[in-house]
C-alpha cells in the first residue's frame, strides 16, 4: 500500500484468523498450517520477516540403538515451502549442531516444523525420534521433543530466531540465503573395496546455492526428446519405468545421509578451491612431480607431493529443479556403469533441472599471461596462481540451453564469493582446448590412469545399479 501502510481491516482479520485456529486447534498443529494457509490463499497482507534461525542442540534424545546410544540429525521445515537437513552426530544423545540456516520473505503467520532422526547405518530408513513445531517469532527457544507415540517426551530442543523486516519490494517467498552448505557422500562401493586409489571417484557432491529463483526465475532445462538415452529412461512403457526404477534406487544410494559424510561452508574463495583437492592414493601409486612448464614463473624443478593439491579432473553437476541444489561428482566416477545417463542420476530421474553440464577447475596467472594446465607446473604452489571454474551445458540427456550461459555463470559467482567463473557453450573450442589439457596434465603429471576418465569398475567391485539389485530397489530384469 502506498506508503509502507497497511489495511487496518486487513491485520484485524488476520488476528481474528490466527486467534480462532489457536481456539480451534486443540493440540492438531495442522489446523493452524491449514488456516495459514486460507489466509494466504485470501491474499490478505501478510507481513513477511527474513529469518536468521540457530540450531543450538538438543538433551534427552532416547538411545534406540541395541549397540552405543544414537547418531542424530534433523530435518527443518518451514510451511513445507522450504527445508534443510542437517549434519549427523555420532554416538550421542546430546548433540550440539550451532548450524545457521538463513530464509528470507517468510510470512510471520509461517510454521517452523523439526524432525528428529537417529541415523541407521545400513538400513534406507532412519528410526524417528521425534518432532516438534513452533512459530517463527523471533527469540530463544527450548522446545519439547515430541515423540510418535502419546507425544511422550523424547528430549529437549534450543534454537534461537532472529527476524527483521522483509525489504521491499518483495522477494519470492521462503527464500533460501544460506549458509551455502555442502555435503559429500561416499558410494557404498567404498566400504568394499580395499585396493582404492581415489576416493574422490567414489564421492558425490550436494551443495545448496543461494538465489537460484532470482537468477532463473521460472526458467528449467526440460528432458531432451531428441535424445535417444533420454527417450529411454522418460518413456512411458516398461522398459523405461524399470530403468526410471534402477536410476532413483542408485541415486539414493548415493545421497543417503550417513555418519561418513563430510560437511562443509562455502564463505570464501579458499573453501571453494578446498572441494577441488585431490586425496592420497595408496603409498605404492602415489606420484610426485618433476615438471616445469614452459611458461612457468618458477624453473626450479623440485618433487612435490601431491596430496591437497587441486586435482585436474572434470565433473558432471546438474542444478536441481527439486530444492536448488549443485549436484556432481567427478565424470570418470565408478558408479555410472550400467546408467544410461549420468546426468539422470544426479537428478533422481527429474524430467526438468534448472542447468546441467561439466566444469572443471583451471589455473592461471595472476598477471593474465597464461590460463589452462597446458602452462601449469607442479613446482609452482596453488596459491601461487589464480583458479578459476569453467562450466559449460555438455548435457544430452537435458541439452540446456545455452542463452542461460551468462545466468549461470552470474548465480555461480554470487556462490563463489572472489572466485573466477566462466561459462561456455559446449561447443565452444576454448572449452575443447581447455577439458583436452586438463585430462593431458591428469595422465602426464599427476598418476592418473586413463580408465580412470570414464566410468569404470575395478577387480571384484559391483557396480552401484548391481548393488541396488541386491538390496531389492530395483527388480532383476535378467
Amino acid at each position: 500500500m502506498p506508503g509502507g501502510q497497511r489495511n487496518p481491516l486487513s491485520v484485524t482479520r488476520l488476528v481474528e484468523k490466527v486467534a480462532d485456529a489457536v481456539h480451534t486447534a486443540t493440540g492438531n498443529a495442522h489446523d493452524l498450517a491449514k488456516v495459514t494457509k486460507s489466509i494466504v490463499e485470501d491474499k490478505l497482507d501478510v507481513p513477511c520477516v527474513d529469518l536468521v534461525i540457530k540450531f543450538i542442540g538438543a538433551s534427552g534424545i532416547p538411545k534406540l540403538d541395541v549397540v552405543g546410544t544414537a547418531d542424530p540429525y534433523f530435518v527443518a521445515k518451514i510451511d513445507d515451502e522450504v527445508s534443510m537437513v542437517s549434519t549427523v552426530k555420532m554416538n550421542t544423545l546430546t548433540p550440539v549442531w550451532n548450524e545457521t540456516w538463513r530464509v528470507r520473505n517468510v510470512p510471520i503467520t509461517a510454521d517452523l516444523l523439526v524432525e528428529v532422526l537417529d541415523k541407521d547405518i545400513g538400513s534406507p530408513i532412519d528410526d524417528f525420534i521425534g518432532k516438534f513445531r513452533t512459530s517463527v517469532a523471533a527469540g530463544a527457544k527450548e522446545v519439547e521433543i515430541e515423540g510418535p507415540l502419546f507425544r511422550r517426551s523424547r528430549g529437549t530442543f534450543w534454537l534461537k530466531i532472529d527476524s527483521t523486516p522483509s525489504s521491499d519490494p518483495p522477494e519470492p517467498r521462503y527464500l533460501f540465503d544460506g549458509p551455502i552448505r555442502y555435503s559429500r557422500h561416499l558410494s557404498p562401493t567404498v566400504g568394499r573395496l580395499t585396493n582404492l586409489d581415489d576416493a574422490r571417484l567414489y564421492s558425490t557432491w550436494k551443495m545448496y546455492l543461494v538465489g537460484v529463483s532470482i537468477y532463473f526465475k521460472e526458467v528449467y532445462q526440460h528432458w531432451n526428446v531428441n535424445y535417444k538415452a533420454a527417450q529411454t529412461i522418460f518413456g512411458t512403457g516398461a522398459t523405461s519405468l524399470a530403468v526410471r526404477t534402477g536410476i532413483q534406487a542408485g541415486h539414493k544410494l548415493l545421497y543417503a545421509r550417513s555418519t561418513s559424510n563430510g560437511f562443509g561452508v562455502i564463505e570464501t574463495a579458499a573453501d571453494v578451491l578446498k572441494l577441488f583437492h585431490g586425496e592420497k592414493l595408496n603409498p605404492k601409486d602415489q606420484p610426485t612431480s618433476t615438471h616445469v612448464a614452459p611458461n612457468a614463473f618458477q624453473t626450479t624443478q623440485t618433487q612435490t607431493p601431491l596430496v591437497h593439491r587441486v586435482k585436474p579432473a572434470v565433473y558432471t553437476y546438474i542444478i536441481s529443479a527439486e530444492d536448488d541444489s549443485m549436484r556432481f561428482s567427478e565424470t570418470g566416477a565408478a558408479f555410472f556403469v550400467d546408467f544410461a545417463s549420468k546426468h539422470a542420476l544426479h537428478a533422481n530421474c527429474c524430467e526438468r533441472v534448472r542447468y546441467s553440464g561439466e566444469f572443471h577447475p583451471r589455473p592461471r596467472a595472476k598477471d593474465g599471461a597464461w590460463v589452462g594446465w597446458q602452462d601449469f607446473n607442479d613446482s609452482m604452489p596453488d596459491e601461487t596462481v589464480d583458479w578459476e571454474v569453467l562450466i559449460d551445458n555438455n548435457s544430452g540427456t537435458y541439452s540446456p540451453d545455452k542463452a542461460m550461459l551468462p545466468t549461470l555463470q552470474a548465480l555461480l559467482e554470487h556462490n563463489f564469493p572472489g572466485f573466477r567463473v566462466q561459462a561456455l557453450d559446449r561447443e565452444d573450442k576454448e572449452l575443447t582446448k581447455s577439458v583436452q589439457a586438463c585430462r593431458d596434465y591428469a595422465l602426464k603429471y599427476r598418476g592418473i590412469q586413463a580408465k580412470h576418465l570414464q566410468p569404470h569398475l575395478q577387480e571384484g567391485e559391483e557396480s552401484l545399479m548391481k548393488q541396488a539389485v541386491a538390496n531389492g530397489a530395483v527388480p532383476n530384469m535378467q
